[in-house]
């Protein structure tokens, strides 16, 4: 059997009491959304919307753009398969660390994968090398805004030159915000109208705690893609509980201001306190931080009830490389706490 990935996999790690290994909102599950779906609880007999109508409304009224401009998915993964299989490029190129789903995908439908090495000396910063890389023979470029693991946004600038120099040679853009909510950086979304090579991918996952539900959307005016990437789903693969959660999720006011504020606060207090402790711990603009230590972590936390993400999978890193979710002050506490007895 493959060996699982990614955070979160507390199934294969009993006696977990702290999962540090996800990225989700330390708020948790907003209130609207439990209520939502207790109260609606009768309709999942049925089977859901195939179109997503209720939900994709809601999501067209948030972000501001026609109905038509929305495609909903079991989450953002599924969309990233779907426009993998939809596209069909012969050439993409991809940033190294980045989520390893982009090239997974990519290499299902056979496609060959350049990297853009983020370097450690640029503490893993996008640097304007990239746009030399955008060509015609480019068919697809993924980005990662802010990135995972090592949670910096793309600066504006660059990403307007990144978006632009793909606009002139053909190259698709599908840049991934699934955790631009828990930062200040500007969303690739002000293109979308005059750039139908550009997709925006966005989750519910991270900032409304539905890891467990599956639920993301796909932004473009590329009407054509997106009508090809729905057709390479399954029906029905957007469940009728993700459908009343995502409503309701949309209808809880200031709550991604609350989480960016709690993101910036505990950023700031783990990483000074991971720096105390002699661990060398990367800039992040997101609610992660990405950490270097020589001396093995993973294996002394799990004992101690608390899971961590390795990152020896991620291209460009290795075994001495972890990331961390931030959570509120007393788990954070309880981190440092639990890193300063290994150390």
């Amino acid at each position: 059997m493959e060996k699982y990935g990614h955070g979160g996999d507390v199934y294969g790690y009993p006696g977990v009491t702290l999962d540090f290994s996800v990225n989700t909102n330390p708020l948790g599950m907003p209130d609207e959304v439990r209520r939502a779906l207790i109260a609606r609880v009768d309709e999942y007999a049925r089977y859901p919307d195939p179109l997503c109508r209720e939900l994709r409304a809601a999501i067209a009224a948030r972000e501001n753009v026609p109905q038509e401009m929305v495609l909903c998915g079991n989450g953002a993964a599924d969309l990233i398969y779907r426009l993998c299989y939809a596209m069909k490029p012969r050439k993409a190129l991809l940033c190294a660390p980045t989520f390893s789903e982009y090239e997974r995908a990519l290499e299902l439908t056979g496609c060959e994968v350049a990297h853009f090495v983020l370097r450690k000396e640029d503490q893993f910063e996008l640097t304007a090398e990239i746009v030399d890389l955008i060509s015609p023979g480019v068919d697809v470029l993924f980005l990662c805004h802010p990135n995972n693991p090592t949670g910096r946004v793309v600066p504006e600038d660059l990403l307007e030159q990144i978006i632009l120099r793909a606009r002139e040679s053909g190259t698709i853009v599908i840049v991934d915000e699934c955790f631009l909510g828990f930062t200040s950086g500007v969303s690739s979304g002000v293109y979308l109208w005059e750039t139908p090579g550009l997709v925006v991918l966005k989750a519910f996952t991270k900032m409304y705690s539905m890891a467990g539900l599956r639920l993301g959307y796909a932004l473009s005016s590329n009407i054509g893609l997106l009508d090809r990437a729905g057709a390479a789903a399954q029906c029905w693969s957007v469940s009728v509980p993700a459908q009343v959660a995502g409503v309701a999720a949309l209808s809880c006011g200031g709550w991604e201001d609350e989480a960016r504020r709690i993101a910036e606060e505990e950023r700031c207090f783990l990483s000074g306190g991971l720096r105390e402790l002699g661990v060398e711990v990367f800039p992040s603009d997101a609610n992660y931080l990405l950490f270097r230590c020589e001396q093995p972590l993973f294996e002394p936390l799990l004992e101690r009830g608390i899971l961590i993400r390795p990152c020896a999978n991620f291209r460009g890193l290795d075994d001495s490389y972890y990331r961390v979710g931030l959570k509120l002050r007393d788990e954070n506490t309880a981190l440092l706490r639990a890193v300063g007895e290994v150390l």
